[in-house]
Order: C-alpha cells, then sequence, then structure tokens
C-alpha cells in the first residue's frame, strides 16, 4: 500500500529509536522486528534503512559498534545514546498530541449540517 511507505518515511526515525531504546540491535534484525511488529504493515529495505541508521548516527543520536552475534558472525549494532534518548522522548510527545487530535477528529460524534 503506498500510504504506508509514506507513513513509515515520516515515522521512520522514531520507530527505529523505540526498537533501538529496548536493546542494541544490527541491520537485518531491526528490518525484522519492524514487520513483525507492524504485522508487515511497514517493509524497510536495507537500502532504505542504513542512510536512515547513518543519518541518526551523524546527529548524535545512535553509536555503532562490531560484535559477534549468536552465530558468531561479526554484525554491526546501533545503541541508542543520552541526545537520541532525549529525541525519542520529544518523538513521543509529538506523536501523543498528533494520534490523540486524529482521534478527537475521526471519532468525534457525527452531527448533521444544514445547508
Amino acid at each position: 500500500m503506498k500510504r504506508n511507505r509514506e507513513w513509515l518515511r515520516t515515522g521512520a526515525e522514531f520507530m527505529l529509536l523505540a526498537l533501538i531504546q529496548e536493546q542494541d540491535r544490527y541491520g537485518y534484525e531491526i528490518i525484522k522486528e519492524l514487520e513483525a511488529r507492524s504485522e508487515n504493515t511497514f517493509e524497510m529495505k536495507e537500502g532504505t534503512l542504513y542512510p536512515i541508521l547513518h543519518r541518526m548516527e551523524a546527529s548524535g543520536y545512535l553509536k555503532s559498534y562490531m560484535a559477534k552475534g549468536d552465530n558468531e558472525k561479526k554484525r554491526k549494532y546501533y545503541r541508542i545514546t543520552t541526545a537520541g534518548q532525549k529525541q525519542l522522548e520529544e518523538e513521543r510527545a509529538i506523536w501523543e498530541q498528533f494520534s490523540n487530535s486524529v482521534k478527537r477528529v475521526v471519532n468525534a460524534p457525527q452531527t448533521i449540517t444544514s445547508t
């Protein structure tokens, strides 16, 4: 669905910060977790993910490091920084205000207007 791509584009940093806040994660793991939690509503390709992660790292929201995973393969992991935590809190506040405002509009009782 085209609309889902637009939602993903605008909310990607927010969702990625939330996933990485829970635990340090590597790229493929982030993609799979995003898909699973959204019940495949949000599907992200590596070519989309890594530029976002690099931009967030350049902004100081994430730090990366190399470590061995479960299968002893070295992977690049990302962890959230203090600046990233602060950004996530700000994004959550904005999201709460936005989503509550949308709910008030779409869930309001229907009124009949005369013309």
